[in-house]
């Protein structure tokens, strides 16, 4: 009988001593599962965390390299719109119209003859028309005319200088080779006229005309006639209307 109660009080402390073995196991087991548990969501956390903060990084990193590219590319374009300046229009000289071979001679003409003028004589354009000019004469002092001044007109045709000037005087003057329209009987403004000839040449000649007139090719018959058998009544007229007309 004691035997069967030890026996019995063996069991019961063997089956109080499993279940407390197996309360300890479950309580292991739960605590091992809450700890597994909580380190399951922890690293989920984690794992969150670090991919929602890579997804930022990365995120961030991205505008950074769009907006730096962005940034990048404007500045590439400012600098290339600063190098790069825009095409200039390329102006083309406004040259004026060429001048002739006539208008290049007279041009010439007119700057020889401004710095060395021939000998009581000057000449130049009337205004700016380089074929239309105006001259003035003085009289010679060994001459009738002494003491006038004689004003010509001189016209360059478009072929000067192989067709001559057309002089004429405007002043009038007693002489048997200018008649009252004042053309001039002169060989090198008719048929000997050469281009080798100026017109500061044709105003020499023209002066010396004045001082030897030509009566044996005359444009005034009577004066040429009254020269040859009245010189002293020619020079006495002529010195008349030397003072009248051109003093």
């Amino acid at each position: 009988m004691a035997d069967t109660q030890v026996k019995r009080g063996d069991a019961g402390q063997a089956a109080t001593h499993k279940a407390s073995v197996a309360d300890t196991k479950d309580v292991a087991v739960s605590g091992a599962g809450a700890a597994t548990g909580t380190a399951e969501a922890e690293i989920k956390e984690n794992a969150g965390a670090s991919a929602n903060s890579s997804s930022a990084n990365a995120g961030t990193s991205g505008s950074a390299l769009i907006n730096g590219s962005s940034a990048t590319a404007t500045s590439t374009t400012g600098s290339s719109s600063r190098s790069a300046p825009a095409p200039s229009k390329s102006k083309k000289k406004k040259n004026g119209p060429m001048m002739s071979s006539s208008a290049t001679r007279i041009q010439k003409e007119l700057a020889e003859i401004s710095l060395d003028p021939p000998s009581n004589c000057s000449a130049g354009p009337k205004g700016d028309n380089l074929y239309e000019w105006v001259s003035t004469i003085m009289g010679p002092a060994d001459s009738p005319y002494a003491s006038g001044v004689f004003f010509l007109d001189i016209h360059f045709p478009q072929d000067y200088p192989f067709k001559p000037p057309k002089v004429v005087f405007r002043t009038r003057i007693y002489h048997c080779n200018i008649n009252n329209q004042g053309q001039i009987c002169l060989d090198i403004l008719k048929d000997n006229w050469s281009p080798a000839l100026t017109i500061s040449k044709v105003l020499l000649s023209i002066c010396s005309l004045l001082t030897d007139a030509n009566p044996y090719d005359p444009l005034v018959s009577s004066i040429a006639q009254q020269y040859l058998n009245s010189r002293e009544e020619h020079d006495r007229i002529a010195r008349q209307w030397t003072r009248r007309y051109a003093c």
